[in-house]
């Protein structure tokens, strides 16, 4: 049963930016069918991010309303990579990674949607149709728009001007993203205004393929946990779906106190009225704000209870200054080693030399509360003494001789 109500725009008015369009979109709400959502990823790398989520919660809201979310993988569009703010060309991934970064995907899209219900869920992959295209049927899929069309985006005008090289396969990306729209029916999308040219181009191939166009929403998109550019995993900006309880919470609280009214609209389901009432309040209690702020979004991921502990577990930790109880311990043989060596044997690869050596300069690194500003200084170590990394990392010592 499909419920025709009007009643979600108020919901998703709270994280939209813009409709195209709104009278296309009260159309589809009211004719009684279930409506295909279009979910498009290029897994040119396997994170996910609270910002993305905000999409897949609008969706999800449909889907409780009975309407199909089609979850595309860009398994052959990732070839080529969206040139979407870079200027220069994305490296080519290997089919293998690929896949692994589908498969993440897919494990991180489950935390918000629907996907044990073949009739609310359907996953494709564009190389259903495009491994199967011939070269006839590309030309003549390309001789349907200009090359004037597709030079507009503003990322390519930005290297013409830069006098940077445009390839041809970045230049047709945005018309094989938009026939992925035509190939799925897409009634809807719901996307960051950073996609907009392309479902545009979706837009575009439908009606000129016979087909009603589909309805694109774009959603807000919030500057990243530094206050500056928007969230992204190559800024370290970004709140995972992939982080733990632990790591969520953290990320919150280094959030600037000017954003956690943003915040609290866009990425939680506080009431508005209650956000408003909290906006007033930012200025004289900005850590307790911040504080129910990150409180809402580890519960809306992992529950209440995990969000409860992990409020303890912060405030414990941080406003006692306290070691937690439940760090991790790391095994050595040697009493005295170079405390360069023990750092980088913890983060196992996670870590490159500079910015293990990065860390010591900054004063980040401390052994018993005692800061060590030396990578290559040789300490004696015994059972139970205690490294600290950053403001959030702590691992023990335990030898075994």
């Amino acid at each position: 049963m499909i419920a025709a109500s009007l009643d979600i725009l108020e919901s998703f008015a709270r994280t939209t930016e813009d409709v195209f369009s709104l009278e296309e979109l009260k159309n589809l709400l009211s004719s009684g069918r279930q409506l295909r959502i279009k979910y498009g990823v290029d897994v040119t790398a396997p994170h996910l991010h609270i910002g993305h989520a905000v999409n897949m919660w609008m969706m999800r809201e449909m889907q409780d309303m009975g309407h199909k979310v089609q979850f595309l993988i860009g398994d052959f569009t990732t070839r080529i990579g969206d040139p979407t703010g870079r200027n220069k060309l994305r490296p080519v991934i290997s089919q293998e990674e690929i896949e692994e970064n589908a498969q993440a995907f897919i494990d991180q899209a489950k935390m918000v949607l629907r996907v044990d219900d073949p009739n609310l869920y359907e996953l494709r992959r564009n190389s259903e149709w495009y491994e199967h295209m011939s070269a006839s049927e590309l030309l003549q899929l390309l001789s349907m728009v200009t090359h004037s069309r597709l030079a507009a985006r503003d990322m390519f005008q930005e290297r013409i001007r830069q006098g940077l090289d445009i390839h041809m396969h970045e230049m047709i990306y945005p018309a094989l993203q938009g026939y992925d729209s035509f190939a799925l029916q897409s009634d809807l999308t719901i996307i960051g205004s950073d996609q907009l040219f392309n479902e545009m181009m979706g837009r575009f191939y439908q009606e000129r393929l016979g087909r009603s166009p589909q309805v694109i929403i774009t959603t807000k998109i919030t500057p990243g946990i530094d206050g500056k550019a928007k969230q992204s995993k190559s800024l370290g900006n970004y709140i995972g779906l992939g982080h733990s309880p632990r790591d969520k919470f953290g990320r919150v609280m280094k959030l600037p106190d000017h954003l956690i009214v943003t915040y609290l609209e866009v990425y939680t389901q506080v009431p508005l009225e209650q956000v408003g009432e909290i906006a007033q309040r930012v200025a004289s209690e900005p850590m307790k704000c911040k504080l129910f702020l990150a409180h809402e979004i580890v519960k809306r991921y992992h529950g209440a209870e995990a969000a409860d502990q992990e409020q303890v577990w912060f405030i414990e930790t941080f406003s006692a200054r306290n070691t937690p109880a439940d760090i991790p311990e790391m095994v050595i043989e040697e009493r005295e080693q170079p405390a360069f060596d023990l750092v980088k044997r913890f983060f196992d690869g996670q870590k490159s030399n500079r910015e293990i050596r990065r860390l010591f300069e900054q004063g980040a690194i401390s052994l018993n509360e005692s800061t060590i500003s030396q990578p290559d200084r040789v300490v004696h170590m015994k059972n139970g003494d205690v490294f600290r990394v950053g403001k959030r990392t702590w691992f023990r010592i335990h030898i075994d001789m």
